[in-house]
């Protein structure tokens, strides 16, 4: 169980790394923007050149200015197209962050119940518990996973508070409350996403959840821009937290810190 809990973090490693895609997008948009202006300047200018004279020397005028114009219209195509390359590529990483999410998140359900089993074991015969409740919490939590997986952010927020509400003492609880906050991260809503995150720190302090909910603040605070706070998150991962699967992966994104 160890060792599949260390590989987790590998994987996890690039969470919401598509903020810096976006915000070369968001540059690039603002190149072909200048390009665009300075394009359209090129051209009022050619019109007057051409409706001014037709001596030789505004032709050679109209020629440099026609040239200039080529030239911003081949800029501007090639940073269009830039842009389209990386909106595909941002929205590739956020799909793909989505279902890392996921496909963790499951794999350690089933790794938490493989552990659980041999402790549930009774020493000696008791009755057995309704396997009702149990089934129901499963069934609410999946749901509100789902949305979740199919990027219904707020809804996946809705559905795991209501969990919460229904289920305050299930063994699921820390996880529901983790899903809020990634949620609230889906939505670019990284305040209440670390709120929720703290929430979780703050009720399950043992929990298995609560590196993971740590190593999710940085990342928010990465996204919001706050570097420093970021970098200051990830050193208390690695102090509260050493021998965890998030401790490895804080340590990696730590590196970034000294640069």
């Amino acid at each position: 169980m160890a060792l599949a809990c260390a590989a987790l973090p590998a994987r996890a490693q690039g969470l919401f790394d598509d903020n810096e895609a976006r915000r070369r997008i968001e540059a690039l948009r603002q190149q072909v923007q200048a390009l665009e202006a300075s394009q359209a300047a090129a051209a009022e200018k050619l019109s007057k050149v051409e409706a001014a004279s037709a001596d030789p020397a505004s032709r050679d005028a109209i020629l440099d200015l026609a040239q200039q114009i080529e030239s911003l219209r081949g800029e501007i195509a090639k940073m269009r197209g830039q842009v389209e390359v990386l909106s595909n590529q941002a929205d590739t990483a956020a799909q793909r962050q989505k279902d890392l999410y996921v496909d963790i998140d499951t794999r350690l359900r089933k790794l938490e119940q493989a552990a659980e089993k041999p402790a549930a074991a009774p020493e000696k015969p008791a009755a057995a518990a309704p396997a009702a409740p149990e089934a129901g919490e499963q069934r609410g939590y999946q749901a509100a996973l789902d949305q979740f997986k199919l990027g219904n952010y707020a809804l996946a927020v809705s559905a795991m508070q209501g969990f919460l509400v229904t289920y305050p003492n299930s063994s699921l609880a820390p996880n529901a409350q983790y899903w809020i906050g990634l949620a609230y991260s889906g939505q670019r809503d990284y305040k209440n996403a670390i709120a929720a995150q703290r929430q979780l720190l703050t009720v399950w302090p043992a929990s298995d959840k609560a590196p993971d909910a740590m190593l999710a603040i940085a990342s928010a605070q990465e996204a919001m821009g706050s570097k420093a706070a970021a970098c200051t998150t990830l050193a208390e991962v690695m102090s509260k937290y050493p021998t965890s699967p998030s401790a490895a992966s804080a340590k990696q994104r730590a590196a970034n810190c000294k640069r």
